[in-house]
């Protein structure tokens, strides 16, 4: 095996660790979950990093890596929200985000053809806010540090880049979706 296939199996990690994770949530294991949770974040940079350092980019990464930070951010939070730790309605925002864009690129796909992109600064920021929120709820549940201000400060910007990146991406695609309808006119009229 070659070192290049390196970044798909980190996201393979991270998918693998979504179970223990929200497994662990649920039953009250916070400490543990620190662990899990950092080490999940952990391969998330890695990944990102020996894939643009060393080029060990493809195709199948190109999915499995947003496809892998969802699947966790998305149990952590429900989970979270399960046991009292995080806002039903934070979490419901979250994944109304998220299905926003995926019905949106089904959506640009079916009508235009492939959807060619990569995350927006936007989407980065929000998917790195929405991981120090989730590690500082559980941190605080687990060791009482940093506490109920820096919690409601990281949600109050999960709230703000969620919103702010949902937005960015259906204007960035509204836009390409009318230029091309308007190509397609010309080129037919």
């Amino acid at each position: 095996m070659s070192l290049r296939h390196l970044p798909n199996l980190l996201c393979i990690l991270r998918m693998l660790l979504v179970y223990p994770v929200a497994y662990w949530i649920l039953q009250g294991r916070l400490p543990a979950v620190m662990g899990l949770f950092a080490l999940a974040a952990l391969t998330d940079a890695l990944d990102g990093f020996l894939a643009k350092r060393f080029g060990w980019t493809s195709e199948l990464g190109k999915v499995l890596d947003p496809a892998a930070d969802k699947l966790l951010l998305i149990a952590v939070f429900v989970c979270l929200s399960v046991v009292g730790l995080a806002p039903w309605w934070l979490t419901a925002l979250v994944i109304l985000r998220d299905l926003v864009i995926v019905f949106g690129a089904l959506t640009y796909r079916q009508l235009f053809g492939p959807v060619r992109g990569s995350p927006t600064a936007a989407s980065k920021l929000n998917t790195l806010c929405q991981i120090l929120f989730c590690l500082a709820v559980v941190a605080t549940a687990a060791y009482g540090w940093p506490g109920a201000t820096a919690v409601t400060a990281l949600g109050a910007l999960v709230v703000l880049t969620t919103a702010v990146s949902g937005i960015d991406y259906v204007l960035t695609y509204s836009r390409r979706a009318a230029d091309l309808a308007r190509a397609r006119a010309a080129a037919a009229g």
